[in-house]
């Protein structure tokens, strides 16, 4: 099995494959993993990724994901599967509003094109 850290790399990549246009985007994040007993933190720099088992001071964004879900969206998560996920709570972010608004903004744009593509 994959270790957490390239894991996290995997579902990074992914999410920037199906939004290239956040590919080049510098921001380091926190990503809580909450498992039933337990909670992991890590520091995610980007572009990159850079992983680093801990919570950094200087993240502009925490995101929180539980353990379970997160596996399964690292695995084969889509931007759909992504959207789900944040719209049923499963997960959070939190931090600066400037740059969620941007990704959400960002992602919506991509979600926009690929919905023409599949009209033509």
């Amino acid at each position: 099995m994959a270790s957490t850290a390239d894991q996290i790399k995997t579902a990074v990549e992914r999410f920037q494959a199906e939004v290239p246009a956040l590919a080049k985007l510098k921001l380091v994040f926190g990503l809580e993993l909450r498992a039933k007993h337990d909670i992991q933190l890590y520091r995610v720099e980007l572009p990159g990724p850079v992983i680093k088992k801990d919570l950094a001071q200087d993240e502009r964004v925490l995101v929180e994901i539980d353990r379970p879900q997160f596996n399964q969206l690292a695995e084969k998560g889509t931007l759909a599967s992504y959207r789900r996920a944040a719209e049923t709570g499963h997960i959070k972010v939190s931090g600066d509003s400037n740059v969620t608004k941007l990704i959400v903004q960002v992602v919506e744009k991509q979600e926009q094109r690929n919905r023409l593509r599949k009209v033509h």
